[in-house]
């Protein structure tokens, strides 16, 4: 035996494995579902995904077993043996996550040094390689036939990770993103595993840049590797795929609730913040051809010069009275902020930084100069808390200004120069401890949109809209994500489903993609069917690049413009279920929008589900994402499902055949539910509506409906609103105003069933509402 278990210490819900020829294995038990393994490395261990104290007083056992030593919590039996091997299994000892016994064995490949050198030279990419020589440890996991993995945020490919490779490393990758592509903008390291339909979760909490091979190298074991930091990862347990998400958001934190007009329609391109008059041209085609809309974002060209927290007053009179002007209007402007600091003596956020030596440093102390939009540019160190005050301070410039929030890009980070990153060696902050560029560089943007999230809520109030494009686990609890430099090519409108169905699994609930495509010209057939895929997708952004196809809804002929007219305004109709949705993901930990296989992790028909997505429980999307397609398969999981349009019904557990013309999106609503139903509007309005209509599918159900302010906290403080709404068996109809803790409420409120509308006034003298009418 080459390295025997010679004993261990049980203390307060920490039990340190003592081996013989390596390092102390740690495992720290947070709750009876959540166990953290810990070896350490010699590295800080300070968490950016985590905050807060996250173990529970928890019941467990450990005994000796002779051959390994045995600890039990009521939901997880972990068994550590000699060779640090740490088996896991649920209570009814399913094996859940086991160590691999063997040794790996690279892929075979005939491609030595010389042959290398050739085929790249003609420009193919060279994926064959031996183990890198800086991997400081890789951690390997035995592999069931029955077995498939969910999560790792918004990779690439397919909604089932097994047999790909992925790293963690955040890049800026502006060419078009296919399968292949092992990163991209964001590292989430969590993954989801059904092992023979049992589920379970890893997060490796390592910031270094890491490796995950998922069956790809063998069909007999799984691993991660990294470059840096210690052994850290938790074990997710849980009774179901759900239980196992919720663990993870447990510790990593949920979205915050939203304010209500983030839900609404919001146009964007490179290229409308060149004047004011352009973004007022915007508007006006807005108005003119009857489309609702709350958001306008503001690309890079409204700065002066690319310098962060400036606004041209060349191109902008008054840049603050046009901002008012366009909020009289009904919708609120969204600025660009880079990670890039331009240099220039002259610049007051430059000279500050440089007095405070407040950016990134060379090893030999000097700033290190890099490039971004500005040309020479220096980066903030954000890994120092002062930095991140610093940065928060400068934030309120955009409150000042009436921005609705801030859109915080190239922050992975890019940089023009050193093969588009930063250099590994870098000097950063790590907390209070000196570190590197190769730790800091996956929390860069994490640690930007936390002190631009902290920045807006001091100067607001409100909840702050903050959208990033880098991101690492915890980012959700600041920020809203979108998955990049996307292509007007079909093949991303079929990515974008797997992909947001991925940041849904791994935290991020709020989130999309950009609409149309960012880069090359969409067509109107493909503007169509992303408009229509995009319905109930939580960030509803349409986003296109300088000198490209315009993608504004009048750009194209009658028949788009109107179908796309009839998307906006009903994605406007469901924006109160939307945000019942994100009140719910508050309190659960998880996603709104998700995969099949979420929803019904036993039925293996949606284990490899790529095209179809729900919101919630009851509502069932199945958009057309291929050329020229006017039909398609539906599955249909285990229920009965009434199609939205015509209100046909369907048995669940099958496929069926849904016709889909242009300009129809397959959507399915589970029979007897109740949605709410919002109402006709050109944006979200500040002001609290007068009347809601719930809408019956089916012939019976019931719903609880929350109601707030849609704007601030005081939410947490109590000030909000449930109903209850119910349509039994034998029809009758009942609405109760079952918690009053915002004052406003509805003064009338609708119930729509199959053969009669109800109509219910609220009376104030004893809170409630009392039927009026029935037609």
């Amino acid at each position: 035996m080459s390295n025997q278990l010679t004993g261990y210490q049980d203390e307060d819900q920490t039990i340190t494995l003592n081996y013989e020829n390596s390092k102390s294995i740690i495992l720290k038990i947070l709750t009876s579902e959540i166990v953290q393994v810990f070896q350490d490395h010699g590295c800080p261990t300070n968490s950016y995904a985590i905050e807060g104290d996250k173990q529970r007083q928890t019941n467990y056992t450990v005994e000796n077993q002779g051959d390994h030593v045995e600890i039990r919590t009521s939901d997880l039996i972990i068994k550590a043996f000699d060779d640090a091997k740490i088996d896991v299994y649920d209570a009814e000892n399913h094996p859940l996550v086991l160590d691999y016994r063997g040794q790996r064995k690279p892929l075979p490949t005939d491609m030595d040094d010389e042959h290398r050198k050739t085929v790249m030279s003609e420009g193919h990419a060279v994926h064959a390689k031996e183990n890198p020589d800086n991997v400081n440890f890789e951690i390997i996991k035995s592999l069931a036939k029955d077995e498939v993995f969910y999560g790792l945020g918004g990779k690439t490919g397919f909604l089932n990770k097994r047999g790909y490779e992925y790293d963690n490393w955040n890049s800026d990758v502006p060419v078009l993103h296919n399968e292949s592509e092992t990163h991209l903008y964001k590292s989430i390291p969590v993954m989801y595993g059904l092992k023979n339909g049992h589920p379970y979760g890893l997060f490796f909490d390592d910031t270094y840049k890491s490796h995950f091979d998922l069956g790809k190298e063998s069909e007999n074991y799984y691993y991660y590797s990294a470059v840096g930091g210690n052994v850290d990862y938790y074990i997710l347990g849980g009774h179901t795929l759900k239980d196992v998400v919720s663990n993870y958001t447990y510790l990593t934190g949920v979205v915050p609730l939203p304010q209500k007009w983030m839900l609404g329609y919001q146009q964007s391109r490179w290229g409308y913040s060149t004047s004011d008059q352009r973004v007022e041209s915007i508007a006006d085609g807005f108005a003119e051809h009857d489309l609702p809309i709350d958001v306008i974002h503001l690309d890079i060209d409204y700065m002066y010069g690319y310098r962060d927290f400036t606004w041209d007053t060349t191109k902008y009179n008054n840049p603050k009275a046009f901002v008012s002007k366009m909020r009289k209007r009904g919708i609120r402007l969204m600025p660009i902020l880079d990670a890039g600091v331009k240099v220039d003596d002259q610049y007051d956020i430059y000279k500050e930084g440089i007095e405070k030596g407040y950016f990134v440093t060379n090893p030999d102390g000097t700033v290190y100069i890099g490039s971004v939009w500005p040309g020479d540019s220096v980066f903030p160190d954000f890994g120092n808390p002062d930095v991140r005050k610093w940065w928060a301070k400068h934030v309120k410039f955009f409150a000042d200004m009436g921005a609705c929030g801030v859109w915080n890009d190239m922050d992975e980070p890019a940089n023009f120069r050193a093969k588009g990153q930063l250099p590994d060696d870098l000097v950063f902050h790590d907390g209070v401890n000196i570190s590197t560029h190769a730790k800091m560089h996956n929390v860069f943007g994490h640690l930007q949109a936390q002190a631009t999230y902290e920045g807006m809520k001091r100067a607001t109030g409100k909840r702050p809209y903050i959208i990033t494009r880098a991101a690492y686990s915890g980012t959700q609890k600041y920020s809203t994500v979108w998955t990049g430099d996307n292509t007007a090519v079909w093949s991303h409108l079929q990515l974008a489903i797997p992909q947001l169905n991925g940041l849904g699994l791994s935290g991020f609930a709020f989130a999309g993609t950009d609409i149309g495509g960012f880069q090359e010209d969409t067509t109107p057939e493909l503007l169509t069917r992303w408009i229509e895929a995009s319905l109930l997708v939580p960030l509803f952004r349409n986003h296109s690049i300088l000198g490209s196809r315009y993608q504004e809804p009048w750009a194209f002929d009658k028949q788009t413009l109107d179908i796309y007219r009839k998307y906006l305004n009903l994605r406007y109709r469901f924006i109160p279920y939307l945000y019942d949705q994100f009140r719910h993901e508050t309190e659960s930990g998880l996603p709104v929008m998700r995969p099949l296989v979420l929803n019904y992790p036993d039925d293996h028909e949606t284990r490899n589900l790529n095209d179809e997505y729900m919101i919630g429980t009851n509502i069932l999307v199945a958009p057309i994402v291929d050329q020229g397609s006017t039909k398609r398969l539906v599955y249909l999981p285990a229920g009965e499902w009434v199609d939205f349009w015509n209100h046909a019904e369907y048995a669940g557990r099958q496929y069926i055949m849904a016709d889909a013309p242009i300009e129809k999106l397959p959507l399915f609503i589970k029979k007897n539910t109740i949605l709410p139903w919002g109402n006709k509007v050109m944006h979200v309005s500040d002001e609290q509506e007068k009347l809601m209509t719930f809408k019956l599918y089916g012939e019976c159900g019931s719903y609880l409906h929350y109601q707030d302010n849609g704007q601030d906290f005081k939410y947490q403080q109590g000030e909000y609103n449930d109903y209850y709404i119910e349509v039994a068996e034998d029809g009758k109809v009942t609405v109760k105003l079952t918690k009053h803790g915002f004052k406003p409420t509805y003064d009338k409120i609708y119930v729509e069933t199959n053969q009669q509308r109800y109509e219910f006034d609220f009376d104030s003298t004893d809170n409630e509402y009392k039927l009026v009418n029935a037609e």
